[in-house]
């Protein structure tokens, strides 16, 4: 039972961080806990089935899809992304590789993308324009790329497999994997149809405490490789769930294990990375635990007592999700309240501490 997660994360309703939670555990794929405590939105009760907001803690999903695409020899981690993208060359860009891209050692982070209802051509052709940062040596500088480099993730998925990104990792990725309330861009009219199972993500920091942009229609249905997946917790910790099976779930083959090892790996180690302003470790789209570097100080792990070589990826100021290969465990936490980095950040670790503790984890 959950029972110090819960607490707490009541405990965060009543201190206004978020209007309401989910979470899931599992234990070497095999479901421990799961809750869902608080509103999905003002006067709706959180579920299980409820469909959460992902943002970053998608990305993993456009690694996963590219490493796919090197499986099939359609992609190799060290092309150069030009090959498949010719524009994306302008810019000093040239040079960049899928590596970079997965590393966050690329250094074109800042880009207006725009908003929800910029056509995805038109972003893309916004990053392929850009220029690359001065004195940005490929490989040797670090620093996290909230959008950009996903986007173009986005489309070599696109160009190599002939599907938009989309709807590519709706049938090789999702619906394999039985997550059929999973989206990266969901369709307006199933947008429509699940209602209140859409839970809203408010900026409870703000005074008005809007909702989130990703939570309403425009949001939702946009197609955002790095920040708007949508899905109940249960269904985003089966990517974990897969990758702790070595690239499969349940009898079905996602990745060879010899993918899931690349991803794992620190393949950027000790680099300060000039986004979050910490020096942090990364597998290929992966956060690698980091905590060595400052456990009470590194943002967006996965608390105290997770193993050195636990994975994953959280989501901006909202969610976390990993495995953790040493205890076996899949863990997936959305809360639908942004108060503030401040604040996520200590209610993140205390949510990942009280898990730990509940499992009899913690010494």
């Amino acid at each position: 039972m959950l029972i110090r997660t819960q607490t707490i994360l009541n405990e965060g309703v009543e201190q206004g961080l978020h209007l309401g939670a989910q979470v899931y555990v599992s234990i070497d794929g095999k479901p421990f806990g799961e809750l869902a405590i608080g509103e999905s939105r003002p006067g709706v009760a959180m579920t299980a089935d409820s469909l959460s907001l992902w943002l970053s803690s998608t990305k993993p999903i456009a690694a996963v899809a590219i490493m796919q695409l090197v499986e099939r020899g359609k992609l190799a981690l060290d092309d150069r992304v030009a090959e498949h993208i010719p524009e994306f060359a302008a810019g000093g860009k040239q040079d960049v590789t899928i590596r970079h891209l997965l590393t966050h050692t690329a250094g074109f982070r800042w880009v207006d993308v725009g908003g929800p209802e910029t056509p995805w051509e038109e972003i893309v052709a916004r990053i392929c324009a850009a220029k690359l940062e001065r004195d940005w040596p490929l490989g040797l500088r670090a620093g996290y790329h909230p959008m950009t480099s996903w986007f173009i993730l986005g489309e070599l998925v696109g160009r190599t497999s002939g599907k938009h990104f989309r709807d590519y990792v709706r049938s090789e990725i999702f619906l394999p994997l039985g997550m059929n309330d999973s989206w990266i861009g969901m369709p307006a009219e199933r947008f429509l149809d699940y209602g209140d199972r859409i839970a809203i993500m408010s900026e409870l920091d703000k005074p008005d405490r809007p909702p989130y942009r990703y939570s309403l229609l425009a949001g939702a249905t946009a197609c955002f490789p790095g920040a708007n997946g949508y899905g109940p917790a249960r269904e985003l910790a089966r990517i974990y769930e897969m990758l702790l099976g070595q690239g499969e779930y349940n009898g079905t083959r996602i990745l060879q294990a010899s993918s899931v090892e690349q991803m794992t790996v620190r393949q950027r180690q000790g680099m300060y990375d000039e986004t979050f302003k910490h020096v942090m470790d990364w597998g290929l789209g992966l956060i690698l635990n980091s905590a060595r570097y400052g456990a009470d100080t590194v943002p967006y792990g996965y608390g105290p007592y997770a193993s050195d070589n636990a994975f994953g990826h959280s989501g901006s100021q909202s969610s976390v999700a990993f495995g953790d290969p040493e205890q076996r465990l899949a863990i997936a936490a959305m809360m639908n309240g942004m108060p503030g980095e401040g604040k996520h950040q200590r209610r993140v670790r205390a949510v990942c501490a009280a898990i730990y503790e509940d499992l009899g984890l913690s010494n």
